[in-house]
């Protein structure tokens, strides 16, 4: 079932991004690749609850998410990585969501959110 919805999101252009809230429920996400969303901006425009007070600059680490899919992501720049150590959640899996940009490599991403 969940490849079909994979295949019917790519099908009609748009990359799928599922995201487990903090509260354990799952948001599936339908986005343009072509509009140069980062993660960040697309779920605050589904208004899930992400701050990302510094503006998407991997400063705040507010968009703080862990990666539950099996995707090759762009590498982490220097300052994501400072940031991540800096925060008391981070894991191997972490990553700042607004260092990831929608595009059709990242078609079927899972991750959850980070506790504030």
């Amino acid at each position: 079932m969940e490849t079909e919805r994979l295949e019917e999101a790519q099908e009609n252009g748009l990359v799928r991004i599922e995201v487990l809230d903090r509260d354990d429920h799952m948001h599936h996400l339908e986005i343009p690749p072509d509009i140069g969303l980062n993660v960040m901006e697309a779920c605050k425009a589904n208004e899930l609850p992400i701050l990302g007070t510094c503006g998407g600059m991997a400063l705040c680490g507010s968009c703080h998410v862990y990666v539950l899919s099996d995707h090759h992501l762009s590498n982490k720049s220097d300052e994501e990585e400072e940031m991540l150590d800096k925060l008391y959640t981070s894991k191997d899996n972490s990553r700042l969501c607004c260092q990831i940009r929608v595009d059709d490599r990242i078609n079927g991403l899972r991750i959850k959110l980070a506790p504030e």
